[in-house]
């Protein structure tokens, strides 16, 4: 089954196609010709998932599903959140300033429980309605905490920093066959999985 995941993040591309398999042919965004920067101007994940995955669907006329993640961290309200990939001032993906910022943030807290949360979008064709894409919305969480130091080389954007529950390394330090059995991203997907799994039939 070939679906389009609105992405050209190599690692979450990589990720994805580890999780779901050789059942699925996920292609990205560069494979379908598509070099543009679709904007995320979403007040939260589900906006943000939605926008990307529509963008996709109006001008390619094919099915996509798109994500969006974003950390929450309890004792900073939430944040990053929605933010989490421009946290640091004037950046755009720059894993490093946003996790220097966090740590900043973070110094002399107590409380360092967070989350990461992975929101899916799926927007395919109905054929009872051809102008109007049906959405489906798939959601994962893993809970954690922060650390006080990044930890590990493996993994991307704040992976170095984050525990998750029920263990004593960070992400990037359990490497990509833990993480991808337990992650938040994991989660998500296993449920987009089962849902496409389940049209075929």
């Amino acid at each position: 089954m070939k679906i389009v995941f609105a992405t050209n993040n190599a690692h979450k591309l990589d990720e994805i196609r580890q999780i779901l398999g050789p059942q699925f042919e996920i292609v990205s965004l560069k494979d379908i010709g598509c070099h543009v920067d679709i904007p995320e101007t979403g007040d939260t994940l589900e906006e943000n998932a939605r926008q990307k995955a529509q963008y996709v669907f109006i001008h390619y006329g094919l099915d996509c599903f798109a994500d969006d993640t974003g950390l929450e961290v309890e004792a900073l309200g939430g944040a990053p959140g929605v933010h989490s990939a421009r946290y640091a001032e004037g950046t755009d993906h720059d894993s490093r300033a946003n996790m220097a910022k966090l740590l900043r943030e973070m110094e002399g807290r107590e409380n360092r429980g967070a989350r990461f949360r992975t929101v899916i979008s799926l927007l395919c064709h109905d054929a009872s309605n051809p102008s109007q894409p049906r959405e489906y919305r798939f959601e994962g969480i893993v809970n954690g905490r922060i650390g006080t130091a990044p930890q590990g080389e493996g993994g991307f954007g704040y992976d170095p920093v984050f525990i998750p529950e029920d263990h004593n390394e960070s992400f990037a330090q359990l490497g990509e066959a833990i993480k991808n059995t337990i992650s938040h991203r994991a989660r998500a997907v296993r449920k987009l999985a089962e849902h496409l799994r389940q049209g075929q039939r």
